[in-house]
Formats: C-alpha cells, sequence, structure tokens
C-alpha cells in the first residue's frame, strides 16, 4: 500500500509553524507496512485542494489530509470533500452531542452554533471520532483510493490516527511488513563511515536498504526491511546488525533511535552509581539541556554552570584571572581550571568543561573561530582536548555538545575494562 499526506494551511506555507504532523502520521503507517510516496503542503484554497485530490487519484491507495476542519470561514476541507465527492453537509447527531458537552465541560459556557457546527459532515463519510476535541475526522473512497481528513491540531490528528485509523487499516487492508533497525554512531562522519562499511555494504541482500543519516557529531544508519515474512526479515536485519558491529564497534553507541549517546550513557551512569557536573561556556548549556531531556537524569547529573562570560568564570568558578590573561580565556588551561573548579564545586565523580569560539565574532580570544577545548575531569585524573569544528556557529555548538559526552562515555567504559 502506498500513501500520500497533505497537510493543509497558508500558516504551513509562510513558515508562520512547522508541520509536525505529517511525520507522525508517516511513522504511525509505515509501523504497519504502508509506503509514504510523498508529503505536500499546499494553501487553503479550493482550487488548489481539488487539484490535489484529482491529480493524486488513483496514484495511492491511501490520501491522508490535515487540516481546515475548524469553526471559522477559513477552514474549507469539508466543504471541499462535498464537491468533490458530490455530497452535502449533514448533521451527525453523535459528534453534536459530543460537542456540546465537550465546550460546556471544559469552557463552562454554552456552545454556540459556530461550536455546533462542527457537527456538520459529507452524508458518504466514515466519521472518525474525536474524543479530545471537536473536529471529526473523515474517512471517503473514490475509486481506488481512500480519502482520510483530520483535524490539524496535533493532539486531535494524533488521538484519532491512533485509535481510529491505525486500528481500521490494519483490520482492512493485508499489507507487508517494514522493519526499521537503527544503528546510531558517534565520532565519525558521514564519507568515512560509508567508506569503512562499503563492502558490507555492496553485500546486502535486495530487500534491506541502507540509508545514512547525518547530524553533527553522529551518523545514524538505517537498515530497512520490507517483505511478507516477519521472521525472515528480523533474522536477516539481525545477522547484518552483528556483522556490522565486528567492523565499527568503536563507533556504535546505540541500537534504536531511543538509544541515543544521553540516553545510553544515563544508563550507564546510573548502573555504575557515578554522578556528572557541568561547566560550559561555548555550548551555553546545551549539555545540560540534553543530558537532563532524559527522565531520571538526576540520578546522576547534579548541576551545571552556564559560564558564558569571562567574569562568571572568575566570580562563580573562582578561575584565576591572571591564568585567562596568559593563556586566554579559549584555551586548554581555562578549560581545565573550569572542569575541576565544577566538579569541586558540586562534589561530582566527572566534570565537563567546555569553551571555544563558536563565531560568528571571535569574542574574548583571538583564537580561530571553530576552535572549541573540552576538559573531562574524572576521579583520578584530567583531560583536555582541542577540536576544530569549522563552521557555522550551530554546527560548532552541536558537536561540541556531542564529542563531550562521547569522550565521557569512552572514558567510562575503559575504566570498565
Amino acid at each position: 500500500m502506498k500513501a500520500t499526506i497533505v497537510t493543509i494551511g497558508d500558516e504551513i506555507l509562510i513558515g508562520q509553524i512547522v508541520d509536525t504532523n505529517s511525520g507522525f502520521i508517516a511513522k504511525s503507517l509505515d509501523k504497519i507496512g504502508i509506503e509514504i510516496n510523498e508529503m505536500i503542503s499546499i494553501s487553503d484554497d479550493k482550487n488548489h485542494i481539488l487539484d490535489t485530490f484529482a491529480k493524486l487519484q488513483n496514484t495511492v491507495d491511501l490520501v491522508i489530509i490535515t487540516g481546515g476542519l475548524g469553526p471559522t470561514k477559513d477552514d474549507i476541507t469539508k466543504k471541499t470533500f462535498c464537491d468533490y465527492f458530490d455530497d452535502e453537509l449533514i448533521v451527525d447527531k453523535k459528534i453534536e452531542k459530543h460537542v456540546i458537552e465537550l465546550i460546556e465541560r471544559a469552557m463552562n459556557r454554552k456552545a454556540s452554533q459556530i461550536n455546533k457546527d462542527q457537527a456538520l459532515v459529507p452524508s458518504k463519510c466514515i466519521v472518525l471520532h474525536n474524543q479530545v476535541g471537536t473536529a471529526p475526522g473523515m474517512w471517503m473512497k473514490k475509486e481506488n483510493t481512500v480519502f482520510i481528513s483530520l483535524p490539524g491540531v496535533p493532539y486531535e490528528m494524533k488521538y484519532i490516527v491512533e485509535q481510529e485509523i491505525i486500528p481500521k487499516i490494519v483490520s482492512e487492508y493485508k499489507r507487508p511488513y517494514i522493519i526499521h533497525k537503527t544503528i546510531i554512531t558517534y565520532g565519525q562522519g558521514e564519507s568515512l563511515v560509508a567508506e569503512r562499511i562499503e563492502d558490507w555494504e555492496n553485500n546486502l541482500p535486495e530487500f534491506i536498504k541502507l540509508a545514512y543519516l547525518p547530524a553533527p557529531g553522529r551518523v545514524r544508519l538505517r537498515l530497512s526491511a520490507r517483505g511478507v515474512d516477519k521472521e525472515k526479515l528480523e533474522a536477516a536485519l539481525d545477522e547484518r546488525v552483528s556483522s556490522l558491529n565486528a567492523i565499527i564497534s568503536d563507533i556504535i553507541f546505540g541500537f534504536d533511535d531511543n538509544e541515543t549517546i544521553e540516553v545510553v550513557l544515563g544508563q550507564l551512569m546510573t548502573k555504575q552509581n557515578l554522578t556528572l557536573s557541568t561547566a560550559e561556556s561555548c555550548t551555553g548549556g546545551k549539555i545540560a539541556q540534553l543530558l537532563t531531556s532524559v527522565a531520571g537524569a538526576s540520578n546522576y547529573f547534579k548541576g551545571s554552570v552556564v559560564s558564558y562570560a569571562t567574569q562568571v568564570k572568575i566570580d562563580i568558578l573562582g578561575i584565576d584571572e591572571n591564568l585567562i590573561k596568559e593563556y586566554s580565556v579559549v584555551s586548554a588551561e581555562v578549560t581545565k581550571a573550569m572542569a575541576l573548579s565544577v566538579k569541586k564545586l558540586f562534589k561530582t565523580d566527572f566534570a565537563i568543561a567546555t569553551t571555544g569560539n563558536a563565531g560568528p565574532d571571535k569574542g574574548d580570544s583571538d583564537v580561530e573561530i571553530g576552535t572549541v577545548f573540552i576538559a573531562l575531569a574524572t576521579p583520578t585524573n584530567i583531560i583536555v582536548e582541542e577540536f576544530h569544528f569549522g563552521q557555522p556557529r550551530e554546527k560548532v555548538i552541536d558537536r561540541a555538545v556531542i564529542k563531550s559526552l562521547e569522550l565521557l562515555q569512552k572514558e567510562i567504559l575503559k575504566n570498565l575494562q
């Protein structure tokens, strides 16, 4: 089965909001073996919507549309559905009852006529109940294509997808299996990783595809297997992952999109009963932010000093002003002093410190833009490394964050061997 996802809304086209609905729908369909043909964003224009429907008719099995189901005049999807399917709007009494109860309970007021008009649906549609909102979803079929319309509000869309659409598709359609396995690597760029695994990649069977998903400091390798025998697919993927691990085990940190370095590191520190603190300058608190995005981080992460300004390094971390004058604020010596200071301040087993010139200007140091020093204070010693991450600014910061955690994890693992 193939599907196209269509988002309707001028606010998306002018960049006022970011379309997150398409990603959620795509992941949900992919899990049940439906291939996404394309994602399209179109304007709130009747003719544009009708033209899009006509172009997609009979080219895919499913067209899933989000947006344009609100109660105001600029929301035209329902009326456009009626035009395309030669239908008319009728009042669905069950929806009307739900809308009135929801408005009166949530807003403590009488439902207006505009609210009640949410119960107007095409007479030929299968209604997809929206328990968490007022706009129902609509399921309509024309020839070989099913058109499904969903509200644009993300939490309402998610509810209908999970509770109505996925169960209906699973029960009514026979689908192949699509199974993904993601290997997360850190420390080497996409081209170097590709060079190391070239022979392995060339020997993949036809039903397994490899995709490279690079980001600053890491590369995700996604293996996708498609077929009708689920057990065969899973066994083949496991075999390929095992052989890949034998080639690049030094840079593999996880085997799933949920096993990012911050998650794996958190599990490792919790298991070993270790604690961590950070002193961040050029990374501006992003290491702390990434660490605390993981539930349970308080078990091992004790706190951070975001010493972005030079004076904060002196006043809060107690860095010797003469040390800064002699070596500059972006230097191995100052970074080392920051790590030792914050480790003592928070009484932790490990401490990370960062200083650097992320750009676009050099700031309080004359070192080359893109230069970052990372210090790691361990229970027994201090490690300081210098990196040159280039540009732009966002890349420098992101790579510094990932490299800091990578250094910490490698040091912990080394001591466990």
